[in-house]
């Protein structure tokens, strides 16, 4: 009798008895609002792309689904890469049911123009208002809802608990920082959490941070990370070799990639002080932002630089100091491209990128400080010997001149990386295993 309430309590809404805190944050949301819309408003004047289908904001829009969807949700670049592997496998299994991919950013939008074309629904995923979210579910009409890495957000929460929508947060991740703020909401969390969801976790750490906000033990799972089962394109590695043989085919190459503000400054010091060993060395650098590509550019030229802007489609020469990507969704290419890679937002108190990426290519990596984004994956690859921890630009530039000067160590290096990955492949699966049965269920 009890094994059975509890199955049945895994997929309906149970609904709260006190329903205050949630008021309380609908109420700041409507107030809000506003300010986060003007705020994405004017963003657009810096870069266009946040003003396409801005209604998808709100929940409305013209495309009304005729059948139930799988509906994967990713924030945006990183979290779409990272779910490269599961939308093609759901597509693979569940060739009748549509995929709706929702992200937030124009950058993720892209990125799933670049991966899937039209093989998938694009939406932009709707603000946290109830109207919102109850316009996009039924815009959508999702079957089944899969959140990459963690998204917390009450209402939608909510609204699947009502609808009866099963919920998976994959890949799922707190931050002992974020936790820590949670807990000033722990009514609100708590009460989110409570609708039948399942929370497949990256590490146990991850998961008791789940628990102690309120998520159902029962249903609070360890299935690992699925970015450690991207698998790169078949191709991608002679793409590289090639774009590396038409703009530096003699010269060592090194890529910053994903840079933030405050950080491309350092990179350059450490390019400067490189190039005092090994003076024919090549930056090819990629900032995370689009809207800051012509910030890094007026940057470059204050530096007496010389730049080729990969949009211009022209060659890199002898004398190109820095090789500037400003286009979208090409940042795996550039690592295969490149000798070394230094994965950004570590220099500056961003919490890092995605080490896999450069770690599946078997490219060496450097990693600043800040890696608290990555708090399980970083430690592993410098505990491993597969990634070097650096803290500033004179440390960063010690380093690539050590690997520049060593190629078989650097080598060695990079295959370690490789290893890794494989050792820890195989989360995409565990995943699997909990989202199929909720699948069936709904067929």
């Amino acid at each position: 009798m009890k094994g059975g309430q509890r199955l049945r309590l895994s997929s309906v809404s149970a609904e709260p008895q006190n329903n205050l805190p949630r008021f309380a944050y609908v109420l700041l949301s409507y107030l809000l609002a506003p300010f986060v819309a003007a705020f994405l408003f004017l963003r657009g004047f810096r870069n266009h792309a946040y003003w396409d289908r801005f209604g998808e904001r709100f929940g409305y829009g013209s495309t009304v689904l005729d059948r139930p969807s799988i509906w994967v949700h990713a924030v945006s670049v990183g979290e779409v890469q990272a779910a490269t592997s599961l939308v093609r496998e759901l597509m693979r299994r569940y060739p009748g049911t549509p995929l709706v991919l929702t992200t937030v950013t124009p950058t993720g939008a892209a990125r799933v123009e670049a991966l899937f074309g039209e093989s998938v629904l694009h939406l932009y995923a709707p603000y946290d208002l109830p109207g919102a979210v109850r316009r996009f579910f039924d815009r959508a009409k999702p079957k089944l809802a899969i959140i990459i890495e963690t998204e917390l957000w009450p209402n939608l929460y909510h609204e699947c608990g009502k609808r009866r929508v099963p919920l998976v947060l994959a890949s799922a991740r707190v931050s002992p920082l974020s936790v820590s703020k949670y807990r000033r909401f722990v009514g609100l969390f708590r009460e989110a959490l409570s609708h039948g969801i399942v929370i497949a976790a990256q590490s146990e750490s991850d998961a008791e941070r789940f628990r102690s906000l309120g998520a159902n033990p029962a249903r609070t799972h360890v299935t690992g990370n699925i970015k450690f089962d991207f698998e790169p394109a078949s191709d991608l590695l002679s793409r590289g070799v090639a774009l590396r043989a038409e703009h530096a085919p003699d010269r060592p190459v090194w890529v910053a990639g994903s840079t933030h503000e405050g950080e491309e400054e350092q990179i350059l010091d450490a390019l400067q002080l490189v190039r005092r060993t090994y003076p024919a060395t090549l930056l090819m650098l990629v900032p995370r932002h689009p809207e800051r590509f012509n910030v890094v550019a007026t940057i470059l030229a204050e530096r007496g630089l010389t730049v080729i802007t990969r949009s211009s489609g022209l060659r890199c020469t002898a004398e190109t100091d820095v090789f500037l990507i400003d286009t979208l969704g090409e940042l795996t290419l550039i690592y295969a491209a490149g000798d070394i890679a230094f994965v950004g937002g570590s220099l500056v108190p961003i919490g890092g990128h995605n080490l896999l990426e450069p770690a599946a290519l078997g490219k060496p990596i450097l990693t600043g400080p800040h890696t608290f984004n990555a708090e399980d994956i970083a430690p592993m690859f410098i505990d491993e010997g597969a990634a070097l921890r650096v803290s500033d630009a004179t440390d960063l530039a010690a380093r690539l001149v050590e690997l520049i000067g060593n190629p078989a160590d650097a080598k060695k290096f990079g295959e370690r990386g490789r290893l890794v990955v494989r050792k820890n492949r195989g989360a995409l699966g565990r995943l699997l295993d909990l989202i199929d049965p909720l699948l069936q269920k709904s067929q």
